[in-house]
């Protein structure tokens, strides 16, 4: 199962450093807001960063300060158990620098659409936190579980599909949820995720560890049934 967590804290913070850096920077951010006004405090989020169609504070780099802001505990709660558990495969598959890329360029792609749309609208809108990266992350998996389905045991595409599921059929149906923060991120974590595989080389260097994989598989395989035939001959009431 690829999103059970088996590592220490001081092997997580190793092998996910960018991860640990994220779910940090999340944490630090509320704790900052909570002890200056609260983190559900209209105020307090647009001096932090939140975004918003409000005159004069609508700026273009609310769209990136925007992931690190959560309005309430259970946001930042839900927020950073999603990173903590479905992040870390990414960065291992991608390494920091790739992964990196996906996060963010999906987080700000879909607030910048958001921001975009609340511009259009009469009403007053306040946005904030990391789901449109996360549904980046989400649409990096949606992309394997489709065309790169031996990546990923049965248990672990099916876990993809129910959180996707369950994460659109709330999108819709709860008030104040930023849906197209989630559609954009998830859209653009999808065809990135496509991307760094041509554009990198990651593609190539992946099916030649399949390869490799493969044909130790292959190898073991054969040794267990020499081993077996030798066994049998050996022992005549086998």
């Amino acid at each position: 199962m690829l999103f059970v967590r088996y590592e220490n804290w001081k092997s997580f913070l190793r092998f996910y450093p960018l991860t640990s850096l994220i779910a940090l920077a999340n944490i630090v951010v509320f704790l900052l807001m909570t002890f200056n006004g609260g983190s559900q405090n209209s105020a307090t989020l647009v001096e932090y960063g939140a975004l918003t169609n409000l005159i004069g504070y609508d700026q273009w780099w609310r769209t990136f300060t925007a992931m690190f802001v959560h309005i309430g505990f259970d946001h930042l709660l839900f927020n950073t158990f999603a990173i903590i558990v479905f992040a870390p495969p990414l960065e291992r598959l991608l390494g920091t620098l790739r992964y990196g890329v996906l996060y963010f360029a999906s987080g700000l792609i879909g607030n910048i659409i958001s921001l975009e749309l609340y511009r259009q609208s009469s009403e007053g809108h306040l946005a904030a936190g990391a789901s449109g990266a996360i549904y980046g992350i989400y649409g990096a998996f949606l992309y394997i579980a489709l065309f790169q389905r031996g990546m990923l045991d049965r248990v672990s595409r099916q876990t993809i599909y129910t959180i996707l599921g369950l994460g659109l059929v709330y999108t819709f149906i709860m008030p104040g949820i930023g849906i197209w923060a989630h559609l954009g991120g998830l859209i653009s974590g999808f065809f990135i995720y496509g991307l760094l595989l041509r554009l990198t080389g990651l593609e190539r260097r992946w099916q030649r560890i399949y390869q490799r994989y493969e044909q130790a598989m292959k190898e073991q395989q054969m040794r267990e049934q020499q081993m077996r035939e030798e066994q049998e001959r050996n022992d005549p009431k086998l």
